[in-house]
């Protein structure tokens, strides 16, 4: 008769086996479910990890059928940030009146870029810009409605996002160093 230790289907190599199985049953698990939410980076102050984009064109030339120059483009450009329009409102405006999906594909350089050209970007970046009067907005709200303790958390995050962002901009150059929000001057920012 064969002892328990003899056969070949238990002792070491059986354990090792399981255990082998089982290490690379977990490792392609948590894998998989890594590159599910691996790919998505979640919101800052919310639950959201929304993933709709919009996809840039493959083909970075202007199309054949898009018979406007790129002297036209920059006076249109010109045109619209004259009338207070933001660079964002001008690439709507651009895509959806004149058929130009991208105006580096025409012109060769970006809205913001044509406008720093000629002196008329923005002096604060277009987000930090809306930031900001979001934040002014839920002052005046909380001006007549002091109870409202949802309104106040929502506006510490806000400003906190306001001055992380202030924080990035400055460090880039975009924000001259000695620029500082203050809530009690934010109304005059955004008037």
């Amino acid at each position: 008769m064969v002892s328990i230790a003899e056969q070949p289907w238990v002792g070491a190599t059986r354990a090792a086996a399981a255990a082998a199985a089982a290490a690379s049953a977990s490792a392609s698990a948590s894998a998989s479910a890594s590159s599910k939410t691996a790919d998505v980076m979640g919101r800052m102050h919310s639950r959201g990890k929304g993933i709709s984009a919009s996809a840039l064109p493959y083909k970075r030339t202007p199309p054949s059928w898009l018979k406007i120059s790129s002297q036209d483009v920059e006076d249109s450009i010109y045109k619209f940030a004259k009338k207070g329009l933001t660079p964002s409102q001008i690439g709507v405006i651009l895509r959806d009146s004149h058929g130009i999906a991208q105006v580096k594909s025409v012109t060769g350089s970006k809205i913001l870029r044509i406008l720093k050209g000629h002196a008329l970007a923005p002096e604060i970046p277009e987000d930090l810009y809306h930031l900001i009067k979001k934040a002014v907005a839920i002052r005046k709200h909380l001006e007549r409605n002091r109870k409202d303790k949802d309104s106040k958390f929502r506006l510490i995050l806000v400003e906190s996002r306001i001055h992380r962002l202030a924080r990035y901009y400055k460090k880039t150059k975009k924000l001259p160093p000695v620029w500082k929000y203050e809530s009690t001057t934010a109304s005059t920012l955004v008037a």
